[in-house]
């Protein structure tokens, strides 16, 4: 697809330029007004119909062809992070306390970029939604969209996202079918025990040593109870107790987050902390309560949208820049919620390796991060190629959809538009 990529390379300049705006304007979960409504005008200046304030910040940008019935979502994400950014770039975030150190800002300029290039040469029947979402980064935006009847306003036959990964190559693309990111759920263990003086702990009833044996004792979960072929994390990243060296206090408490790659694997890890908890209080004289919150489910990708992604993504950079297969991460997506109510895949695009703003070795959530700009035409031509792979425009000039290649340069008048008009 070599005129695509050029293409949209050509036209990096406009979105590049877009996505480093996005990047000085950072905003939080549910306060991406500005970049929300940015997004929404730059939509209805290429066509779209487009409707504002789906799940409190989110927009859909919606595009109908001719008469095809099928209908294809992309969503990317839009939120920040309360990251103090220390990247160094000249388009560094004006907002103290606040940066775009996960690329949403470049997943945004990606599908705007693939937006104006469909709207204007895109070669497909049927209903394109291009979902913006708010609140990706723990405040289950996904969730907030579909309360507020996304996939009922704008029903979708498969949807589909993508996100950066530091660490790989600047535009090499990764898919896995099956389960591709792990759950993440959050505990809270209070112990309460009987405070007294250091000096005299037979007097008291130590939680601090009760917690102590829990952090250690939680570790055999994974290691005796989780099959040795699954994956699993239990992590206690807080302890709280006490405040003064020769004072048992009354209270300690542990946070942990639990990640799991399978469904039933997440059922058991939560069954098994609460018991092992339990017992573990009573065997110290103290007593337990655990606060379990779920948080985003297993990302799984479903086999034929994901091997329609893999072939788009070699017919696009070729077979050496794609990873047919790449192995499960244990991050977490809540893109997973919808991949529960409708059938898609989650798309990985190398964000590069070097060092330095821009060169995309700095992991995401790190205030060295940022987005590499290469990425905006490779991401965005794959967008754009999925959509015209998906949405086959059977009666393009009378032809056969295998004899016009998706993303060649047009020799007609682009198909007429069909407005979908939906107040917000």
């Amino acid at each position: 697809m070599t005129y695509l990529l050029d293409a949209l390379t050509h036209r990096a300049g406009e979105f590049i330029r877009l996505r480093r705006d996005i990047h000085r304007h950072p905003e939080l979960a549910f306060e991406e007004h500005r970049t929300a409504g940015l997004v929404a005008d730059k939509l209805e200046g290429w066509g779209y119909a487009v409707t504002r304030g789906v799940g409190g910040t989110g927009v859909v940008g919606s595009l109908v062809r001719g008469t095809g019935s099928r209908r294809l979502g992309l969503r990317a994400d839009m939120d920040a992070l309360p990251i103090e950014e220390a990247s160094g770039a000249e388009w560094a975030s004006g907002r103290p306390g606040v940066m775009h150190a996960c690329g949403h800002d470049g997943h945004t300029a990606m599908l705007l970029s693939a937006a104006r290039h469909l709207a204007e040469h895109g070669r497909f029947e049927g209903t394109l939604h291009l979902i913006f979402q708010p609140a990706e980064e723990g405040g289950g935006g996904a969730l907030r969209m579909m309360q507020d009847g996304l996939f009922e306003r704008f029903p979708c036959d498969a949807v589909f996202a993508m996100h950066n990964m530091p660490g790989i190559e600047q535009g090499h693309l990764v898919l896995r079918d099956g389960a591709a990111m792990a759950s993440s759920d959050y505990a809270t263990i209070t112990l309460q025990g009987e405070g007294g003086h250091g000096a005299m702990p037979h007097r008291a009833s130590d939680p601090v040593v009760a917690a102590a044996s829990i952090v250690m004792a939680l570790q055999t979960v994974v290691s005796r109870n989780v099959d040795p072929l699954q994956a699993a994390v239990i992590t206690v990243g807080a302890i709280h107790a006490g405040r003064a060296n020769n004072v048992i206090p009354a209270v300690a408490s542990l946070e942990l987050s639990v990640r799991a790659l399978d469904r039933d694997v997440r059922l058991l890890l939560e069954r098994r902390i609460c018991a092992l908890v339990a017992a573990q209080a009573e065997s110290f004289g103290v007593t337990a309560r655990v606060e379990w919150k779920r948080g985003y489910a297993v990302l799984v990708n479903s086999p034929a949208e994901t091997d329609l992604a893999r072939k788009v993504a070699v017919e696009l950079v070729g077979e050496h820049r794609v990873t047919l297969q790449g192995p499960p991460l244990t991050g977490s997506e809540d893109f997973a919620f919808m991949l529960e109510r409708v059938p898609g895949s989650y798309v990985l695009i190398g964000n590069g390796m070097g060092t330095g703003p821009g060169q995309g070795g700095c992991m995401v959530h790190n205030p060295g991060y940022d987005f590499n700009d290469d990425n905006i035409a490779v991401g965005g031509a794959f967008w754009a190629l999925l959509t015209e792979r998906f949405l086959v425009a059977h009666s393009l000039s009378g032809k056969d959809p295998a004899d016009a290649a998706p993303g060649a340069a047009p020799t007609d008048e682009p198909v007429p538009v069909r407005r979908i008009v939906e107040a917000a």
